[in-house]
């Protein structure tokens, strides 16, 4: 149980302090001083931005228990997670984020904040494909290499992969 309530603190933490609160909340506050601009695009915004968090914190809570671990790169999961969201897509939190980015572009009408979305993406693609993958390849090896076969890193699949 400790172990458990030490992967959530972690999670909850980083997820508030690390890559995802600084992405969605410290930097677009930092460019726009969250100044929402009234109309189509807050409503569109907002919409996105919802949808945004849903992977993201689907996936937080799934690390947390089905892999027993955390979103920190220093504390990783135990087990491979490919359940829930990943069985669509291999990185439904970077996706997530990316979502929700997009939707604080909308939500504050900021070009500022399409900068940022367009940084971050290719900042998690390169993680993703030359730090997130090759570790996960060492850490679970063939389990890892048959996910990676079956199922996209972007693009999701459209029935879950059964694997």
């Amino acid at each position: 149980m400790a172990s458990l309530q030490r992967s959530i603190i972690a999670s909850v933490l980083f997820t508030l302090f690390g890559g995802p609160g600084m992405l969605l909340l410290l930097l677009p506050w930092w460019l726009t001083r969250l100044h929402v601009v009234p109309g189509w695009s807050a409503t569109a915004g907002w919409v996105l931005i919802v949808v945004g968090l849903i992977p993201l914190l689907e996936s937080t809570g799934r690390f947390i228990i089905v892999g027993r671990g955390t979103l920190v790169p220093t504390v990783p999961t135990e087990h491979l997670v490919v359940s829930g969201l990943y069985r669509y897509v291999r990185n439904p939190m970077y996706l997530g984020v990316g979502l929700s980015l997009a939707g604080e572009a909308l939500l504050f009408w900021s070009s500022r904040v399409l900068i940022e979305l367009t940084v971050a993406v290719a900042v998690m693609d390169i993680f993703v494909r030359f730090y997130e993958e090759p570790k996960l390849i060492r850490t679970f090896g063939r389990e890892y290499r048959l996910y990676q076969r079956s199922v996209g890193r972007w693009l999701p699949r459209i029935t879950p992969w059964q694997g």
